[in-house]
């Protein structure tokens, strides 16, 4: 059976016109995908996670029942993670978070948090990715390797993609990339800038000056002459509709939310001049949903607190890796993470000394450490779901192949109903 039009649940691209061959109830080819959305199809089945109880084997009932016990006992509890599993999943988190009285993250506060920071601040003037296929003749990556992170980007929506004013593609379409460091996707580039380490705030302030008429002091600017960066303003000058898209070399620098702040400033004024988009390259394929639920759900997009019964938004006050590394919290929900792998050894060791539940479809470091792992059926692939493109469009993900396990939003359903039981009967 093959299966058309299937959403690939790997990176914040999305790509939905995947077909997928189904025999015998199981996945025997991928057609349309990059080599990552191929390999997580084909090998959905392996390494998945299985239900443990303090490093005992256990039923569903037993490890969620588990888990309730620990979240209904915690004083300050820890909600984390979301960013690859569906929307419904997420409403249900934020309940739960809510019901016993903890924290809340999502693993932007680690990535594209100061992303969200910079829009409160500036707000930003954004479009969706059919917007940038369909219409833009200069397109920047800064501080983002999308060949890498991204494998279709360049293919649907960028350099290559055609679109109803860009009837050639890459023939059409100039390509600007800002990095520190030649990469794969900037081979491509009609002019690469090689920027040095966090000094792109300073490229973006120079920028926006020779963009009002004011000469530069200096002649190299974060390493780079001021003629390239003439030359780059030309060129998005010269666009009839350009599109700015930046990655974590931005957020994760030590400007962090200025460096955004400045790029949407810069992508401002040049609507003076033409027009111009700035998007973010978001990561997992449903961190963006993860944001956009939690503020509608709280009103705050990351880094929430329910202790005194109703939500505050404190980033590094409330986001997980202060939290962990502060020892201020005495238990831990991980929902689609792996914290264990990405955060700083301090929050990892503090996470050592407090019981931690995973909710996995697969085998992680951070389920070979948590108390209580609870596997699911991985959405996109064995559960449906609904998940928000990095330009915020939602799309619904399709269920190919049936999963023993139930999927996320039904483990969360079930602990909110224990968690009720425990406090109502109490």
């Amino acid at each position: 059976m093959k299966i058309e039009n299937v959403v690939c649940p790997f990176c914040g691209c999305l790509c939905d016109d995947i077909e997928v061959e189904v025999d015998d109830g199981k996945i025997v080819n991928v057609k349309k995908s990059c080599g990552v959305g191929r390999a997580l199809f084909l090998n959905h089945e392996k390494d998945l996670a299985e239900p443990v109880v303090y490093g005992k084997e256990a039923s569903i009932d037993d490890v969620v029942s588990e888990a309730v016990k620990i979240l209904s006992s915690a004083k300050h509890p820890l909600v984390y993670g979301l960013s690859s599993t569906s929307i419904e999943a997420q409403r249900k988190a934020v309940r739960l978070a809510e019901l016993i009285g903890g924290s809340i993250d999502q693993t932007s506060s680690v990535c594209h948090g100061p992303t969200t920071m910079a829009i409160q601040q500036s707000g930003i003037p954004t479009c969706t990715l059919g917007e940038a296929k369909n219409r833009a003749d200069v397109v920047v990556f800064w501080g983002s390797n999308p060949l890498e992170s991204h494998q279709r980007h360049y293919e649907r929506y960028s350099l290559f993609a055609k679109g109803m004013l860009i009837p050639h593609g890459r023939k059409d379409r100039r390509l600007v990339v800002v990095d520190v460091r030649d990469t794969v996707s900037s081979k491509l580039a009609n002019l690469f800038v090689r920027v040095e380490y966090g000094r792109d705030y300073d490229i973006f302030t120079a920028l926006r000056m020779l963009l009002k008429g004011i000469q530069p002091s200096e002649e190299f600017i974060g390493g780079v002459h001021v003629d390239k960066l003439k030359e780059m303003l030309d060129i998005m000058l010269s666009a009839r509709y350009g599109v700015i898209f930046f990655g974590m070399g931005l957020t994760m620098t030590g400007g962090k939310y200025h460096n955004v702040e400045a790029a949407i400033s810069l992508v401002r004024e040049l609507n003076a001049h033409t027009r111009w988009s700035i998007e973010a390259m978001r990561g997992h394929y449903n961190v963006k949903g993860a944001g956009s639920v939690l503020a509608w759900q709280t009103g705050f997009p990351f880094s929430v607190n329910f202790s005194l019964g109703y939500p505050r938004y404190m980033p590094g006050e409330f986001s997980a890796v202060g939290l962990l590394k502060r020892r201020e919290v005495d238990a831990m929900l991980v929902i689609a993470s792996d914290p264990v792998a990405t955060f700083p050894s301090a929050a990892v060791k503090s996470m050592m000394d407090i019981p931690v539940i995973a909710v996995d479809p697969k085998k992680s470091l951070t389920t070979e450490v948590a108390d209580v792992v609870i596997p699911v059926a991985q959405v996109g692939v064995s559960a449906e779901g609904t998940a928000y493109r990095m330009d915020g469009v939602p799309l619904r993900l399709k269920r190919v192949v049936n999963s023993p396990y139930p999927s996320d939003e039904e483990v969360i359903s079930l602990m909110i109903k224990g968690v009720e039981r425990v406090r109502y009967s109490g």
